[in-house]
């Protein structure tokens, strides 16, 4: 199950959307995701799969691996869809079960709520899954550039952000090797309901604690051997052009935000 969280993780590839500059990936992903919360008809909602499917297609990662992505999210898409079915109000009933009703309005909702949930997860790890951690630090503090006038460290954030994307898989996989051990000498994190199972999870917390602070030492030690002094005066290796591809990937966005506007106004 741990392995199958994509957040944070990076795909290597030489693909049209692995090349695209890292300020163009994190516009359109905020884009993205603005727009979902437009939608209204499910006309809308095929506009986003049809824009996630050419994304998956042009980025060349395996489709069931950004499906995996979702598998640790399965109960909380669940959850969130027979909530909304069961508790939206509405007045085209379809089925009444003692105090529970379901309408036609409750089911639009629930699966309007479950898709967006799930572009959402997708979306957001393709942006990792196809930016290097260096490409998306780089693109982030340019981004934040125009707010050092007022003294802002656009550097020391895009720096935390990035570190904090790039530990998720780390600390995960910290996370797998702990269990491991701790059922090779008895350890039971499978058996019981949902709240032992949680219990189970607690031994956990500090031996992961313990060697996320080390791994943090680590890194704040290596970055000092190397005279790591923030932005100030900092050369790049890569400098960042917008090129056609950028102007494409915009352009596409842009009709993708045109349809769906006009399906949910018009």
């Amino acid at each position: 199950m741990l392995k199958d969280i994509t957040i944070g993780q990076y795909f290597p590839g030489d693909s049209v959307i692995h090349k695209l500059d890292p300020r163009t990936k994190i516009i359109i992903t905020f884009l993205f995701i603005v727009i979902i919360f437009f939608i209204r008809y499910y006309a809308g909602y095929g506009m986003i799969l049809a824009f996630m499917l050419l994304t998956i297609y042009l980025s060349r990662i395996p489709f069931k691996f950004v499906l995996r992505g979702l598998k640790p999210l399965l109960f909380i898409i669940i959850l969130t869809f027979l909530i909304n079915i069961f508790f939206t109000p509405g007045d085209d009933v379809i089925v009444k079960l003692w105090f529970l009703t379901v309408t036609m309005e409750g089911l639009h909702q629930g699966v309007f709520m479950a898709l967006r949930l799930i572009f959402l997860v997708s979306g957001t790890s393709l942006l990792t899954l196809t930016t290097s951690p260096i490409a998306l630090t780089d693109g982030i503090e340019l981004l934040l550039n125009p707010l050092r006038v007022i003294r802002f460290p656009a550097h020391e954030l895009a720096m935390m952000m990035t570190i904090a994307l790039r530990f998720i898989p780390t600390l995960l996989e910290e996370t797998d090797k702990i269990m491991k051990a701790q059922m090779a000498r008895g350890a039971d994190f499978e058996s019981g309901n949902l709240l032992q199972r949680a219990k189970a999870l607690v031994p956990l917390l500090v031996p992961l604690f313990i060697s996320a602070f080390r791994r943090a030492d680590e890194l704040a030690m290596a970055m000092e051997a190397r005279c790591y002094r923030g932005g100030t005066n900092r050369t790049r290796m890569k400098i960042l052009t917008l090129e056609f591809r950028d102007i494409a990937a915009f352009g596409v966005t842009l009709l993708l935000i045109a349809g769906v506007l006009l399906n949910t106004y018009l």
